[in-house]
C-alpha cells in the first residue's frame, strides 16, 4: 500500500504537503489555542511536520495515519528529531475509514478529502473521532479567481471548474453541513511558490541521480511543464486554506 511513486518522488525533499508553510502552521495552532495535553488526529499526516512541531511548541499529542510509507517513515524519524515521538506516533495505513479508539479534541484532514469522496464525506468520518465540543480542521483548495474556461481549470489540475468553489460559497458551504467556521488561515501566492517550486529542485537532482529508473521520462516532462503551467495557472487561479469547524449548536426557539 502506497500512494503513486511519481509522488513520493517529487515531495520527498518537502516536509508540508500543501502550500502551508511552518509560520502558517504556527499561526494555526496558536489561533486554535492548543494546550498541552490537547489530543490530535490527522489523517493524511504526510511526513508529521503538523503534529511534531504542535506536540514540539504547544505539549499536544495524537496521531497521524498516511498511505505513504516513505512519508509515514520522515514522520516519525521527525518525531524523533523534535523528542516528541513519545507524544505523537505515525501510522502507515490507509486513512480512509480510519476512526481513533479514543475521542480526540481536533480532528483533522489537510489536503486529503478525497479519503472519503470530499468535503462532506471527510467532514463526516472526522466527526466520528470528535469528542463533544471538538475541532474539525480541513484543508481544501477554493478558486481565488472563478477560471474563465475549463481548460485554464485543468490547467490548475482540477478536472472541472465544478471540483472547487470560491472562498465565500466554501465557507457558506460548511453552514450548510450544519458547521460553524470558528477560524481559517489561508495560504497565499508565496506559500504556492514554495510548495510547487521546491518540487523542481528535488526531481532535477533525483534525475541527476536516477537517469535509468523507468520514471525517469515522466519525471523529466514533469521538470519541463510544471514551473510554466504554474505560473500560468495555480498560482493565479487556485488557493488554499485550513478551515476550522465546530458543529451548529441549534437553539430551541423561544
Amino acid at each position: 500500500m502506497d500512494i503513486p511513486r511519481i509522488f513520493n518522488i517529487m515531495e520527498s525533499g518537502h516536509r508540508i504537503h500543501n502550500p502551508f508553510t511552518p509560520e502558517k502552521l504556527a499561526t494555526l495552532g496558536a489561533a486554535l489555542h492548543l494546550e498541552s495535553g490537547t489530543r490530535v488526529l490527522d489523517l493524511g499526516s504526510g511526513s508529521g511536520e503538523m503534529l511534531c512541531t504542535w506536540a514540539r511548541d504547544y505539549g499536544v499529542i495524537g496521531t497521524g495515519v498516511d498511505m505513504s510509507q516513505l512519508f509515514t517513515e520522515q514522520a516519525i524519524l521527525r518525531a524523533e528529531e523534535l523528542c516528541v515521538d513519545h507524544q505523537v506516533r505515525f501510522i502507515h495505513d490507509d486513512a480512509a475509514g480510519y476512526v481513533s479508539d479514543e475521542k480526540v479534541d481536533v480532528a483533522a484532514c489537510l489536503g486529503a478529502s478525497w479519503i472519503a469522496g470530499g468535503v462532506a464525506g471527510t467532514i463526516e468520518l472526522l466527526a466520528r473521532s470528535l469528542r463533544t465540543g471538538g475541532i474539525i480542521l480541513i484543508g481544501e483548495p477554493y478558486w481565488r479567481q472563478l477560471p474563465p474556461t475549463e481548460d485554464i481549470a485543468k490547467g490548475c489540475l482540477a478536472t472541472a471548474i465544478s471540483d472547487f468553489l470560491v472562498l465565500p460559497e466554501l465557507v457558506a458551504s460548511f453552514g450548510r453541513l450544519g458547521y460553524d467556521v470558528v477560524e481559517m488561515v489561508l495560504a497565499n501566492q508565496d506559500d504556492w511558490d514554495r510548495y510547487e517550486a521546491a518540487k523542481w529542485l528535488t526531481i532535477r537532482r533525483w534525475l541527476e541521480a536516477n537517469p535509468g529508473d523507468e520514471l525517469a521520462p515522466e519525471v523529466q516532462s514533469r521538470l519541463t511543464s510544471e514551473p510554466q503551467r504554474h505560473a500560468a495557472y495555480t498560482r493565479e487561479y487556485l488557493g488554499w486554506g485550513v478551515f476550522a469547524l465546530m458543529p451548529r449548536i441549534f437553539l430551541k426557539q423561544a
